[in-house]
């Protein structure tokens, strides 16, 4: 029985030596063979507790001259301080040596020790701020990237790289595992974007690296509270800056005018110098311009009567996108306009002349718009796009009386109406499609006909009047041009024509295009000064159209026709303030974050808790007094 007892014990015994060098042997396969790493390299700092001890044991006590008539008994004496602590030579002792023993156990608990884990792969999403700012700081990101990121890729085997644009939609720039090729992509990105809210890229980048990657936002400007744990690399500084912000033209003595507006974004006087650029390469002699802080100015001259193209030029900056400011001579679509012959009609006729850019007359059959004065008791119909009012022979009854009310329409959006006395006149035929504009009380004053497409003739637009304009009083109305200039510019969007623009870099585009089978899609080109081509690219009808992002001149084509040809020019204010640009790198707690993902801590870090209490011990059973001998 004692026997079965014994053998029983034993088998227990071996079985747990056993799982214990299992379980080391699997902590050895999950563990690269490489030197560990410390999650607080700060607990090092302890190891400064050994020169203290040296020290302590360089003092050593003066030795007591104690005569005695054996030599044996040299051996039991106990050295006393017979003047005080003396500098002497160090003494070797087991109290020092489990001291010292004490101080390195400890330095290394603390340390945190963390080994690195066999293949293990680090994922790394990096988000990098498209705002056009970011140009004058690229090359200070990119050193900061090639510095930061091999730190980032702790103890893993593998690091994966995954590089996006803070603005939301974009292709990724880089995907793949080299350094050196993510850097290469950098160098060939280009941001030209405005102010952008990378929230939407960060919660992709999150979700491509997983809860264990880490997530990069490599911006200018220094932000608070990023979202989904991203760090931080801001590398941004305040610097100063010029630039152009805005351009309007109007026409003087038959002459062309360009007036642009200059502003210092900076908190000090600056000087610049500025010249135009002809169009054929001759430039004006440089001007120079002195501005206060934080102050705008503004600059005018005649556009050149032989030029198309001209720049204007500031001498250069840091930021270049707003230095150059390149104009193409205005030239909006034109408008071919009919009137119908009647006098009631005359007096509006010369004002929408004058009030409507680029309209001249032309045959109702040719009109783009019509103004025609329509009789309820004598209808006819009533083709393409047209201004109609009634025409009421009649004295009319009395005034309307009730609210006035306008719907919910671009066309009368802001528009009062409230001072439009309208006496009972012939009312139109209303029909269930029309959108109502504008009530009194229950009858419709105004209201908007669609005319649909047929094989014959395009979709159009009516806009009518439903009171005769001579029984009331709206041409005194300041509402009625407005509204009406409203419905030209409508009809002028809609035409498929030649429009010459002066836009700003990334605005959104509605460009009218022809209705054919098979479609022809648009082309765009990047031209000199000249209209040569410099560059062409082919646009999809699916997506949405957006002026280029980079100043220049462009043309925007559909087969042979020439559709808008425009000139672009960098305008954000917000893109151009440097003040609040600084830098900022919360890349440190990634790197600890890399530490824990791809290591494991020490398995035996309990035998070292245990050696330092016993190394303790130790020194301090060896250093207690002991005994002073006593005297026959």
């Amino acid at each position: 029985m004692l026997y079965s007892a014994m053998n029983q014990a034993l088998t227990t015994a071996a079985m747990c030596n056993k799982q214990k060098l299992c379980s080391r042997h699997r902590w050895r396969d999950r563990v690269a063979i490489d030197m560990p790493s410390f999650a607080n390299p700060l607990g090092l700092w302890a190891l400064m507790g050994i020169p203290v001890i040296l020290l302590i044991h360089f003092l050593q006590r003066k030795a007591m001259i104690l005569p005695v008539s054996t030599l044996f008994l040299l051996e039991k004496t106990q050295r006393e301080a017979s003047t005080g602590r003396n500098f002497d030579r160090i003494t070797h002792s087991i109290p020092l040596w489990m001291q010292i023993l004490a101080v390195m156990l400890l330095a290394w608990l603390l340390a945190e020790p963390r080994f690195p884990m066999a293949r293990s792969t680090q994922r790394i999403a990096i988000v990098v701020d498209s705002s056009a700012s970011m140009a004058v700081f690229k090359e200070k990101m990119i050193a900061g990237l090639q510095s930061e990121l091999p730190k980032l890729k702790g103890f893993a085997t593998d690091v994966e790289y995954t590089l996006l644009e803070s603005t939301a939609g974009k292709p990724r720039i880089y995907a793949g595992t080299s350094t050196i090729n993510l850097l290469a992509s950098l160098e060939a990105w280009r941001p030209t974007a405005g102010l952008t809210d990378p929230a939407q890229s960060l919660r992709l980048a999150r979700s491509l690296v997983s809860r264990e990657g880490i997530v990069i936002y490599a911006s200018d400007t220094p932000a608070d509270g990023l979202p989904f744990d991203a760090k931080q690399l801001a590398i941004g500084q305040a610097i100063e800056n010029v630039g152009f912000t805005g351009v309007a033209f109007e026409t003087k003595d038959q002459a062309l005018l360009w007036r642009v507006t200059i502003q210092n974004y900076s908190d000090k006087k600056i000087t610049r110098t500025w010249q135009m650029d002809m169009g054929n390469g001759a430039l004006t002699e440089p001007k120079t311009i002195e501005m206060e802080s934080r102050s705008l100015a503004t600059l005018q001259s005649n556009f050149p009567s032989q030029a198309m193209r001209i720049k204007i030029m500031l001498s250069p900056d840091d930021f270049a996108m707003d230095d150059t400011l390149y104009l193409i001579r205005p030239a909006p679509k034109k408008l071919l306009w009919f009137t119908s012959p009647e006098p009631s009609l005359a007096s509006l006729n010369k004002k929408l002349l004058r009030a409507i850019d680029n309209m001249t007359i032309a045959t109702q059959a040719k009109a783009d718009i019509s103004l025609i004065s329509y009789d309820p008791l004598d209808p006819t119909p009533i083709d393409g796009n047209a201004i109609v009012f009634v025409n009421d022979a009649t004295q009319g009854g009395q005034y309307l009386s009730g609210g006035i009310i306008a719907e919910k329409n671009p066309l009368v959006d802001g528009l009062n109406w409230q001072a439009l006395l309208i006496r009972e006149t012939i009312a139109l035929e209303i029909r269930p499609s029309d959108q109502v504009l504008l009530f009194q009380d229950k009858r419709p004053l105004i209201l908007l006909r669609e005319i649909p497409a047929t094989q014959d003739r395009p979709a159009a637009q009516q806009l009518h009047f439903n009171f005769d304009p001579r029984l009331s009083n709206l041409e005194t109305q300041p509402s009625l041009i407005v509204i009406l200039h409203r419905f030209a510019e409508q009809v002028r969007a809609r035409k498929v024509a030649l429009a010459q623009e002066n836009l700003e870099t990334s605005q959104p585009l509605a460009i009218a295009t022809k209705s054919i089978t098979p479609a022809i899609p648009l082309t765009l080109n990047k031209v000199d000064h000249s209209g040569k081509v410099l560059e062409k690219k082919q646009l999809s009808s699916s997506q949405q159209l957006l002026f280029p992002d980079e100043p220049g001149y462009y043309q925007y084509r559909q087969g042979e026709d020439l559709l808008l040809d425009a000139a672009s020019y960098f305008a954000d204010t917000r893109e151009a303030d440097f003040r609040q640009c600084a830098e900022a790198n919360t890349l440190t707690e990634a790197q600890a974050t890399a530490i824990q993902a791809h290591s494991v801590g020490d398995p035996y870090w309990q035998y070292w808790i245990f050696a330092l209490l016993a190394a303790l011990l130790a020194s301090w059973h060896f250093i207690k007094e002991r005994k002073q001998p006593t005297m026959a």
